[in-house]
Order: structure tokens, then C-alpha cells, then sequence
């Protein structure tokens, strides 16, 4: 056992929740920015007149998406450099073996054949054999073999998820909000998350994962809105944008320190996801991974916009669309969380400089 356990740590394989739930499932909502996501971009893009080229550009983002979430989940499990390139084939397989839980198949199916990629890694004299086809053969086969299943699982999970959302909006208004807004500042992929559970109407989702992709950006936009104003005072201008454009996950320390400070902005979520499920109806129709993107870069907010012109949006686009969505998105976040920061400042749960960005 001891040595069985020397030889992990010289290859740098660590068995860890952080380094699968984290780092692993960060990196993969990296690739999936780098790829499905800018392709759609480059999609919208392309419906402008005169632009149409941007389209052929962007058709390729879906393509290029299970190899590129697998070499970037291979980078951030260390790998070495022909594990990682070996990883783009498991990738493309996994993602398209899974279907509709492809994003998770790509995870799973990746995270096990780069550790024996690397466990093989350097070991014999023809490494540029073996390393690569010991990645291929371990993820291969198990996409082969899982994949599909995962993606059954998926399917029933999402399906589930559109039913009760249709059935209950405003509990699940509330649930997919909270839970998706605190995944945002936790340590670990928000957009991961949504991507793999498909919290989108395109691509036959339908309706009741459309709302719940809505309600998901409400949640993400309500965190990132939320900590940039309430820590205002503290950090000004500087961790205004940090926070509201960047990432909600810098207070994660201060959140440590004083877990009261998260209570506003999830309030705040559990108020706009049913708002945006049951009086506006928000409906997600753009990527799902944008669904868990917030005001990140303003990709939640943009990815709503895609999906009302893409070509798949049921309804007309009208004032109380674009109403709901600022309201949504900027405007109630930023009150609300005020507000409920304000009560907890005033009885003491809330100090000042509790918020301070490091």
C-alpha cells in the first residue's frame, strides 16, 4: 500500500473532491466557453445582414465542444502533454456517445482515462505508443459503454425538472434559483452544471426547461448583482465591476469568515426566480451553459437575447420581455439585496468591512 501509494503521488493523481468537483469541473465549463458557447455567439453574429460568415464560423463551436472540455479537464488534472492531446478523441467520443448528457459523459469519461493516461505516463521506452493508447482505450471504452446511459440519465433528469417546473413554477422558481446562484459563488461550475443538466429550451428542451434555464440566470445575476452592490462601501467602483461582470466566488473567503454576508443575495435569488418563472416568463433559449454564466461578462443576460433571436423562441419578443429582463437581471438583485443587507447591518449580523475584497 505504501508504494501503490508513492506511485500516485509521483504521478500526481489525487483521489479528491476538489480536484474532480472543482478544478475538473471548472476547467470543463472553460472548454465549453471556448467552444459551444462563443460558437453561438458567433452564430448571432452571423444573422446580421452582410455577416453571415460569422455564422460558418460559429457552426463549428458544437463540433469542437467534447474535445475542447476534455483537454481542458486534462489540463487541470495535470496531465502531461500527450495525455492532454490524447484526451480531445476520448472527449469527442464521450460527448457524442452521451447525447444529451454529453457535457457529463465528457466529464466522467475524461477524469478516468487521463489518470490512467498519467498512471502509464513515461513508464516505457515507447511512451509515445502507449501513453496515448492506454487514454484512448480507457476512454473509449467506457464511453462505448456508459456514455449512452449517462445520457438516458440525463435526459430523465432534465425531463423531470421541465415537468415539475410546469407543474410548480414558483417552488421550482425558487429551488432552481437558490441552489444554481449559490453554485455560482461556491468554488465549483455554475455553468458546468446547467450545461450538463441542459437548462434550455433550444434543441427540443422545451418550455419547462426554458423556464428553469430563466430562473437560473435570476439566481446567478442575483449573487453577482447582489455582493457587487451590497459591498459597495467597502470596495467601491473596483469591486463593483469585479463582482458584477467577473465572479461572485471572491467573496468565498469573506463568506467563510462571516456566512451571515450570503444570506441577502439568495433571499434576493428566491424572490426573482419565480418572479421570472411565473410573471415574466423568462425562457432560456440560448446555450445552457448561460443559463449559470449571471452577469459574468454579461453572458446570462446576452445568452436570454440569443436565444429570443436564434430561430427557436416560440413567442414574439416584446417590451415586457426586455422589462423582465432588466428588471431580472440588474435592477431587482441590486434593491433587494440592499435591502435585506440593510436589516442585517442594522441588527449586527452584518459589519462593516466584513464584505472587504483581499
Amino acid at each position: 500500500m505504501a508504494k501503490f501509494k508513492a506511485f500516485l503521488a509521483r504521478k500526481d493523481i489525487v483521489f479528491s473532491a476538489k480536484r474532480y468537483g472543482i478544478d475538473a469541473l471548472g476547467a470543463m465549463a472553460l472548454g465549453l466557453f471556448g467552444s459551444l458557447l462563443i460558437g453561438t455567439i458567433f452564430n448571432a453574429l452571423g444573422l446580421i445582414p452582410g455577416l453571415s460568415f460569422f455564422a460558418r464560423i460559429g457552426a463549428y463551436g458544437a463540433k469542437a465542444a467534447g474535445p475542447a472540455m476534455a483537454v481542458a479537464i486534462a489540463y487541470a488534472l495535470k496531465a502531461p502533454p500527450l495525455v492532454i492531446y490524447s484526451s480531445a478523441l476520448v472527449g469527442f467520443m464521450a460527448n457524442a456517445e452521451g447525447g444529451a448528457g454529453g457535457p457529463l459523459a465528457v466529464l466522467l469519461m475524461t477524469i478516468v482515462a487521463v489518470e490512467f493516461g498519467k498512471a502509464v505516463s513515461k513508464e516505457t521506452p515507447v511512451d509515445i505508443v502507449v501513453t496515448p493508447f492506454v487514454t484512448v482505450f480507457v476512454g473509449g471504452c467506457l464511453s462505448l459503454l456508459l456514455a449512452g446511459y449517462i445520457g438516458q440519465l440525463v435526459s430523465y433528469i432534465g425531463s423531470f425538472i421541465g415537468w415539475a417546473m410546469l407543474q410548480q413554477p414558483f417552488v421550482m422558481g425558487v429551488i432552481v434559483s437558490a441552489v444554481i446562484g449559490i453554485a455560482l459563488t461556491l468554488p465549483i461550475s455554475s455553468a458546468a452544471i446547467c450545461a450538463a443538466l441542459l437548462l434550455t429550451g433550444a434543441n427540443g428542451g422545451g418550455e419547462g426547461l426554458a423556464l428553469a434555464g430563466g430562473a437560473a440566470v435570476a439566481g446567478c445575476c442575483a449573487q453577482m448583482v447582489g455582493f457587487a452592490v451590497m459591498s459597495f462601501r467597502e470596495n467601491r467602483f473596483g469591486g463593483l465591476l469585479s463582482q458584477g461582470i467577473g465572479t461572485s466566488m471572491l467573496q468565498m473567503p469573506n463568506i467563510i469568515k462571516n456566512p451571515r454576508i450570503w444570506i441577502p443575495p439568495t433571499l434576493a435569488s428566491m424572490i426573482t426566480g419565480p418572479l421570472a418563472a411565473c410573471v415574466f416568463g423568462m425562457q432560456m433559449y440560448g446555450a445552457a451553459i448561460n443559463s449559470g454564466m449571471g452577469t459574468c461578462g454579461l453572458l446570462g443576460p446576452v445568452g436570454m437575447i440569443l436565444g429570443w433571436y436564434g430561430g427557436e423562441y416560440p413567442g414574439t419578443v416584446g417590451v415586457l420581455d426586455w422589462l423582465g429582463l432588466l428588471l431580472i437581471c440588474f435592477v431587482l438583485p441590486a434593491l433587494l439585496s440592499l435591502f435585506f443587507c440593510w436589516i442585517l447591518r442594522r441588527i449586527g449580523w452584518i459589519r462593516e468591512g466584513d464584505m472587504t475584497l483581499s
